[in-house]
């Protein structure tokens, strides 16, 4: 898993504050910064948060716009990896 980090405001950009946020929020996996928006335009993601799971062989395999959905995004995490 690695979350990629776009910033919606300016303070968001700064490499300390998204280190000190992921700490805070005792995020557990590689958060990569994307200040340029290159992931951002290459899935032509529109809105903050947007989750995508890419299975093994690079294919997108769910999306989910927004908050919530955890039990049907965990589902769909748990059958990437038994796969």
């Amino acid at each position: 898993m690695i979350g990629v980090h776009y910033p919606e405001f300016g303070y968001e950009a700064d490499l300390e504050n998204l280190k000190k946020a992921v700490e805070e929020l005792e995020i557990l996996y590689p958060v990569a910064e994307d200040n340029e928006g290159a992931t951002w335009q290459a899935y032509r993601t529109r809105y903050w948060p947007t989750l995508y799971l890419i299975d093994k062989d690079g294919r997108l395999r769910f999306s989910h716009i927004g908050e919530g959905r955890y039990q049907e995004t965990e589902e769909a995490i748990q059958a990437l990896l038994n796969e």
